[in-house]
């Protein structure tokens, strides 16, 4: 099936929050896109399965030639489906070649001390860019506009993104997500240089068929390769 309302939301971080308090925390970033608009943007940092964690990896020198066209983007969302024109900046991880999978490591959620989970690692990158007032582009599904209060951050309508994250290679319950060109992520444009981050499970399968369906189980630090 695929995620629904996949795309990407452009625009400037506002606030953050660590969500500690519930069984699948998430680390929750305010984003305002177009006309003012707020955007919760929920970033997975633990996984609902036992058997998994997260995945994470950061290029603070990420190759920009690759995303400018991200530059050219208005604020807000913009919807990334096959049948929409700017389909061609779609993000797959397998197929995309945008960083070496085998230099993603699994980290914990929240471990007392400094720099040294996976909560501290992303808030780094989004208090520098809220201090400089960078472009951040976050890409997952969108979902809302909901009548209702923001339960993180209180605006009104609740509205956001999230799967924010690897979109293939899911087996079970989370089958229903996979689609080729449909990953999560984020990039943050800064002066001088732009960084990417990239999240997914350990659970997940790297291996995968057009529909983005497992083919057999190759984990990131396996030799994979596009499959037809």
């Amino acid at each position: 099936m695929t995620v629904e309302n996949y795309g990407v939301l452009k625009g400037i971080v506002h606030d953050t929050k660590r969500e500690v308090d519930f069984d699948t925390p998430h680390y929750q970033v305010d984003v305002i896109g177009e006309n003012n608009t707020h955007y919760r943007c929920a970033i997975n940092v633990m996984s609902s399965s036992a058997q998994s964690e997260v995945l994470y990896y950061a290029d603070d020198h990420f190759n920009a030639s690759e995303i400018t066209h991200l530059q050219n983007l208005q604020n807000g969302y913009t919807s990334l489906h096959e049948d929409a024109a700017n389909h061609r900046i779609a993000l797959d991880y397998v197929r995309g070649h945008l960083f070496d999978p085998a230099k993603m490591i699994p980290l914990p959620h929240e471990v007392t001390g400094e720099n040294n989970d996976l909560n501290d690692f992303i808030e780094k990158y989004m208090t520098k860019a809220k201090k400089e007032s960078a472009p951040v582009y976050i890409y997952g599904s969108k979902f809302g506009p909901e009548n209702q209060k923001d339960k993180i951050f209180g605006f009104e309508p609740t509205n956001g993104m999230h799967n924010i994250h690897m979109n293939q290679g899911n087996s079970g319950r989370w089958k229903k997500d996979n689609g080729i060109y449909h990953d999560g992520g984020i990039f943050i444009q800064f002066h001088d240089d732009w960084v990417a981050i990239f999240l997914a499970f350990l659970t997940q399968s790297w291996c995968t068929d057009k529909k983005g369906d497992p083919i057999k189980f190759c984990g990131f630090t396996e030799p994979h390769k596009e499959y037809e």
